[in-house]
């Protein structure tokens, strides 16, 4: 069977759509979803720094939609936050520093809520995941998964926030990451007791590589859909 490729795009129910956030914006984005079953669980996705080049088709993020919709029956919804263009098109608005951001992740969260969407996770990378942390806790989401935290904007008010709530919180560390090292992340992510914190050998802050992303999705899958995990390296 062939080898599942960095281009590898398997077969999904690909759907450009767009978010409506509350002070009159609209975002682009894109719903995968496994192409014959309805999703078991749901991963909304939250990009890294706009103004350092993260958008919706970040690479990790678009080899998740491109695959985990047949590998492990998850819904994955993409979108540009903010002033941010990819070759989907450029959401509205003009980037903030995540601040005005928070309306972006309560559309993304109003769109997968409205269309039923299951088992609703935030999937954020960089940039992402402050955004998660700061403007995540909302009833809907069952967890988050962090990758290559900063803790850049956010602060140890958001991460005791999050631990109140309970609810997990993964965060995969590159052992080489350029802003965040596992021990001192390990060190950081004490205000938020139920935080895992995964560090990961030889890796470093964009994931690079075949190898860098499959473990990235395989700790994601394991944690959303562990039926599915290990995920498998090839396709029939």
């Amino acid at each position: 069977m062939p080898e599942i490729r960095s281009d590898t795009v398997l077969p999904a129910r690909r759907e450009e759509v767009e978010l409506h956030t509350a002070d009159g914006l609209v975002l682009v984005g894109e719903l995968a979803l496994p192409a014959e079953r309805d999703p078991v669980a749901t991963l909304v996705t939250l990009h890294p720094l706009p103004t350092s080049g993260g958008f919706m088709d970040s690479h990790v993020l678009r080899k998740a939609a491109n695959r985990l919709p047949a590998l492990a029956d998850l819904a994955v919804l993409r979108f540009n936050t903010r002033g941010t263009s990819s070759p989907r098109g450029t959401s509205g608005g003009s980037f903030d520093a995540g601040r005005a951001e928070r309306h972006d992740v309560a559309a993304a969260l109003e769109f997968a809520e409205f269309h039923d969407l299951p088992h609703v996770w935030l999937l954020g990378w960089s940039f992402g995941t402050d955004l998660a942390l700061v403007h995540g806790r909302d009833p809907l989401v069952e967890g988050l998964l962090l990758l290559s935290p900063p803790l850049r904007w956010s602060t140890p008010e958001d991460l005791r926030a999050w631990g109140e709530t309970g609810r997990p919180v993964t965060a995969l560390v590159p052992e080489l990451d350029d802003f965040l090292r596992p021990d001192e992340a390990r060190e950081r992510f004490r205000a938020l007791p139920q935080a895992e914190v995964v560090g990961v050998e030889g890796a470093k802050h964009l994931w690079v590589g075949e190898n860098a992303v499959r473990r990235v999705l395989d700790e994601v899958v394991a944690r959303v859909n562990p039926a599915r995990s290990p995920l498998p390296t090839t396709w029939p």
